[in-house]
């Protein structure tokens, strides 16, 4: 098999395709050949050493969620066989052209979705339905900031949103992500270069503030966060593309407003979690897609030998939505 290999911590330049032995499968796994994986910003952050790999997995192969064909089943499988398109959340090693999967981590292709779309599903849809709908409980009626709308997770999470009616804001750094966010179903953009989020969150809500805060920035929206969060508000921070520390910072929750945090992430969890969510969410989102609800949002497609340009794109922070690497096969 090929697999795009990190062959020392650095920037994309390091990154190189080699030839490496396919990867054996047990008797509850299948041999997936790989037709698609996508890029998320772990991957940028392991190539430069700086991601903890969950133990088993090798740390000098990126790549958690991939689409493909099963090509071998083991002894023990019994919901899928050869032939069947797929796509799954990986723990890592899904930047090559087999990978072993555990068959509780498949997840059936939708016929309507060709194999760069499916790839573009499992991390962040998973991670945003997670976020939003089971740790955040999300409810009807309710309304949700979402940062970093045009980033992978943002745009699943606003179409989940908007699917059963929320109120969403979003927040960007151009007008073309912000409009892009409104055909999704974004109700009121936020571009942060220009406008004060928690005073147009304050204005929009008549003072109250959203239910729920999904963040993908980390440290520097802390203060307008907890301007922004509603009595009983609910914040999760899924990602710190901003950054983790802050040398000061306020907190304007207050006893009375019983607001709570947390923090999340999908890749370090036990097996028997991630597993029991992939078939929550096969059961409840999976079908949203084959009758167009929701959609897998691609913004641009890299043949396998250009991998050194999709991280560039990603570290420009120039994509909406996600990029895809075509394997091949």
């Amino acid at each position: 098999m090929r697999a795009a290999v990190i062959t020392e911590p650095g920037g994309p330049e390091v990154l190189q395709l080699q030839e490496m032995p396919d990867p054996t499968f047990g008797p509850d796994e299948v041999l997936v050949a790989v037709r698609a994986s996508a890029l998320n910003r772990l991957d940028l952050l392991q190539r430069r050493g700086r991601y903890p790999i969950p133990p088993g997995v090798r740390a000098d192969i990126p790549g958690v969620e991939i689409s493909g064909v099963v090509e071998e089943v083991g002894a023990r499988v019994q919901g899928w066989k050869r032939g069947d398109r797929v796509m799954a959340l990986v723990s890592g090693e899904g930047h090559a052209t087999r990978l072993a999967v555990h068959e509780r981590m498949l997840m059936p292709i939708p016929p309507n979705l060709d194999f760069a779309e499916a790839a573009s599903i499992p991390e962040v849809f998973l991670t945003a339905y997670d976020a939003l709908m089971l740790q955040c409980e999300l409810g009807l009626g309710e309304s949700v900031l979402i940062h970093a709308i045009g980033s992978g997770v943002g745009t699943a999470a606003v179409q989940l949103a908007h699917a059963q009616s929320n109120r969403t804001f979003g927040t960007a750094g151009s007008a073309e992500k912000l409009e892009k966010a409104r055909a999704l179903g974004m109700d009121v953009g936020i571009n942060y270069h220009e406008q004060d989020f928690a005073e147009v969150i304050a204005r929009e809500t008549g003072g109250k503030g959203v239910n729920v805060i999904l963040d993908l920035v980390g440290a520097p929206y802390w203060d307008q966060n907890s301007r922004s969060i509603a009595t009983k508000g609910r914040m999760i921070v899924v990602g710190s593309m901003g950054g983790t520390t802050l040398e000061k910072a306020s907190i304007s929750f207050g006893p009375g407003r019983r607001a709570s945090v947390r923090g999340t992430t999908l890749r370090a969890r036990p097996f028997e979690e991630k597993a029991s969510l992939v078939q929550l969410f096969i059961e409840r989102i999976v079908p949203l897609f084959e009758r167009g609800v929701v959609k897998p949002v691609v913004d641009r497609v890299f043949p396998f030998e250009q991998i050194g340009a999709a991280h560039e794109l990603m570290e420009a922070n120039a994509n909406f939505g996600k990029i895809v690497l075509d394997i091949g096969g």
